[in-house]
């Protein structure tokens, strides 16, 4: 007789403690994302209706978060408010990394003294406090959504160029790029069909760590009066509408969206670090510079 193998013991797959922050900030950033695009369908009220028999009404069933000082549901504008700053974050951070990733390709690929002069300028931006570069942007322009993009977008392309031009530098060592070089090949060829394929994924995990930074520049820029109109839902906008009415003892009008903003950013940033440790490593240390 054959001797039966011993049973083996039923065991549920250990979880990390950095892999479930993960799966919390996904499962956080999902159900976020899915109320502020169903927001209109869900809960049928128009957010900017002003209401003066109902101002600065506590917490309750029919308003969660209370109004503010026009009878506005806060819940409903926070919602609208974090679609507007995840759809201005989103966007600015395409912008910073078509920026950056411009500056970083030509850097590294012709390199020289067009290397040095881009770096130096680099360096130079980099010295700049981003918000009050922000703030001159903004100022120089038509305040409104296309004005905060584009402030951000300015302010935030230095890490993007030196992941690319770092990127760029050690791909041109590789022996695949010599063979391309030796074959007769360009060198817009070798950029476009060598070197940026294997730059992409950086690329992409820089637009989304410049996500979060982005929101709450956005934020800054509105809290400011230099973002979105004061008739939009924002974080900022509403932040800032609820210092007056902290004096009063409504202080529901300022937290729900203080709250938003920083569940929402720090589930952006867990997530985005975990997808960073798996890519490389090195970019944490390049986007710190």
């Amino acid at each position: 007789m054959t001797a039966l193998a011993p049973a083996r013991s039923l065991r549920l797959p250990r979880l990390r403690p950095g892999r479930v922050g993960g799966l919390v900030a996904a499962a956080v950033l999902a159900v976020v994302v899915t109320a502020c695009l169903l927001a209109p369908v869900l809960w049928p009220l128009d957010q900017s209706a002003v209401d003066l028999a109902r101002t600065r009404q506590a917490p309750s069933f029919a308003h969660p978060a209370g109004t503010d000082d026009l009878g506005r549901d806060v819940a409903l504008r926070s919602l609208y408010g974090l679609r507007v700053s995840l759809l201005v974050g989103v966007v600015a951070a395409l912008v910073a990394a078509v920026i950056g990733g411009l500056v970083g390709a030509v850097a590294g690929t012709v390199g020289g003294i067009v290397d040095r002069i881009l770096m130096r300028v680099v360096d130079t931006v980099a010295a700049l406090p981003h918000l009050l570069l922000g703030i001159f942007v903004v100022a120089m322009l038509r305040p409104g959504l296309g004005a905060v993009v584009l402030s951000i977008g300015l302010t935030h392309w230095l890490a993007t160029a030196r992941i690319v031009r770092s990127e760029l530098l050690s791909l041109r060592t590789r022996p695949f790029i010599d063979a391309a070089v030796s074959g007769g090949a360009s060198r817009a060829r070798v950029l476009t069909r060598h070197l940026l394929p294997h730059v992409l994924p950086r690329l992409a995990l820089a637009v989304t760590l410049m996500v979060p930074h982005a929101v709450w520049h956005e934020t800054a820029l509105s809290f400011l009066g230099l973002g979105l109109p004061p008739h939009l839902a924002s974080l900022g906008n509403m932040i800032n509408d609820g210092q007056r009415s902290l004096l009063t003892g409504a202080w529901w009008a300022s937290l729900t969206p203080g709250l938003a903003l920083i569940v929402v950013t720090l589930a952006l940033a867990v997530l985005t670090g975990r997808w960073r440790d798996r890519l490389d490593p090195r970019v944490r240390s390049e986007l710190q510079l």
